[in-house]
C-alpha cells in the first residue's frame, strides 16, 4: 500500500483498518519514517532539508572564513547568522501573511496557523530589527542584501497598491531568506489558488508535503491539495489526501483538522458510497464530540453533499439514525436550513 502497488479496494480496507487499529496505525508510521529517512540518505539535498544542524554546520564554515576571528566567535557568527536570517524571513512571512488575508478574508476567519500581525507595527519593528543589523556592520550576514531587505519594508512597500501584490512580495522575499520556511511557502499555495492558478498553487502544496518536517505543516498542504482535487471532482484523489491526515492520527493530536474526517465523509458520498460515509461522519462525532455545531453547519454550507445525499435512496433517514446531534435545534445554533 505504502509503494501504491496495492489494489484500491484493498488499499482501501486497508486504511481503514490501520484508521481504527493503533498496533497498525503505529507500525505503518514507522515504516513511513524509516522510507523517508532512506530516501534523504539518497539524495543529499533533502537531507540537508531535514537536518537543521547540518544547516548550522554550512553557516559556521563560511563564518571561519572570515579572517582574524577566533575560531570560538567564528562558530557565534555562524549561528548568529542564522538567526538573524531567521528573525529577517519571520518578519517578512508575518507581513505577507497578513495582507494576504486582509485581502482575501477582512474577517480574519482563515487564521491558518496564528492571529494575524498587527501590520504598521510589525512594519516599524521590522525596519527597526534591520537597521540595528546595518548599524553593527553585519549588512552581508548570510549572504543577504540587508540594505535591500530595509527597501522592501519601506518605501518600496508602501509604492505597492495592491495587497495581493504587497502579499506576494513578501512572501518571496521570505522564501528567498529562508528557502525552508514551510509556512510561507503554503501561504504563496494558497494565494495562488484564490487567484486561479490551481496547477502552480497544487504544485507548492505537492512539495510542502513532500519536504515539510512539521506534520502540521504537511497536514496543511494536504488538506489544500485535498480542496483542489474536491473542486475537480476528482473525489478519489482528494480521498487520499484527507486520509493521509487521519491515518498518521493529526486530527486527534491538533483539532483544526477535525474537518478532514468531514471532507472523507463528503468524498464518500460524492462517490456514492453511502456506508462509508455513514460511518466517516459516525466517527468524525466520536472522535471530536464538541464540534457537533460546526459539523451540523459544515452540512449546512455545503449544498453539493446535501443533494447527493438526498439522490440516494435511504441515506438521509440513515444520517438521521447514525447521526442525531446533526439535526437537533440547538446544536445548529438557530441555523434555518435544516
Amino acid at each position: 500500500m505504502f509503494d501504491g502497488e496495492l489494489e484500491e479496494q484493498a488499499a482501501g480496507r486497508a486504511m481503514l483498518h490501520i484508521e481504527e487499529c493503533e498496533s497498525c496505525r503505529s507500525f505503518f508510521e514507522d515504516l513511513r519514517d524509516q522510507v523517508r529517512a532512506h530516501r534523504d540518505m539518497e539524495n543529499p539535498e533533502e537531507l540537508f532539508a531535514h537536518v537543521a544542524f547540518l544547516r548550522a554546520q554550512d553557516e559556521v564554515g563560511r563564518a571561519q572564513d572570515e579572517v582574524g576571528l577566533p575560531n570560538f566567535d567564528k562558530i557565534n557568527a555562524g549561528v548568529e547568522g542564522i538567526e538573524l536570517i531567521n528573525r529577517l524571513a519571520t518578519v517578512f512571512y508575518q507581513l505577507g501573511k497578513a495582507y494576504a488575508l486582509s485581502a482575501i478574508d477582512p474577517g480574519y476567519h482563515t487564521l491558518v496557523f496564528e492571529a494575524v500581525v498587527a501590520v504598521d507595527r510589525t512594519k516599524i519593528a521590522g525596519r527597526g530589527f534591520v537597521d540595528g543589523v546595518l548599524m553593527r556592520g553585519r549588512g552581508d550576514v548570510g549572504g543577504l542584501d540587508w540594505a535591500e531587505a530595509r527597501h522592501s519594508l519601506n518605501g518600496r512597500l508602501e509604492s505597492i497598491d495592491d495587497p495581493l501584490e504587497k502579499a506576494h512580495r513578501l512572501l518571496g522575499e521570505c522564501l528567498d531568506a529562508d528557502p525552508s520556511h514551510e509556512e510561507a511557502r503554503l501561504y504563496l499555495a494558497f494565494l495562488h489558488a484564490h487567484e486561479g492558478k490551481t496547477l502552480r498553487a497544487a504544485q507548492e502544496y505537492k512539495e510542502v508535503f513532500d519536504t515539510a518536517i512539521d506534520d502540521r505543516n504537511r497536514g496543511h498542504a494536504a488538506m489544500q491539495l485535498g480542496n483542489l482535487h474536491g473542486r475537480e471532482e476528482d473525489y478519489r484523489k482528494a480521498l487520499a489526501c484527507y486520509r493521509w491526515i487521519t491515518i498518521t492520527g493529526l486530527d486527534r493530536l491538533d483539532d483544526r483538522f477535525f474537518g478532514a474526517r468531514f471532507n472523507i465523509g463528503k468524498c464518500w458520498a460524492m462517490l456514492g458510497e453511502k456506508d462509508r460515509s455513514l460511518q466517516t461522519f459516525r466517527e468524525l462525532l466520536d472522535t471530536h464530540p464538541d464540534r457537533a455545531v460546526e459539523v451540523a453547519r459544515l452540512f449546512a454550507g455545503t449544498p453539493s453533499l446535501r443533494r447527493s445525499i438526498d439522490s440516494i435512496p435511504g441515506f438521509p433517514e440513515e444520517l438521521i439514525g447514525h447521526c442525531p446531534e446533526l439535526f437537533i435545534g440547538a446544536a445548529l445554533g438557530g441555523a434555518e436550513d435544516k
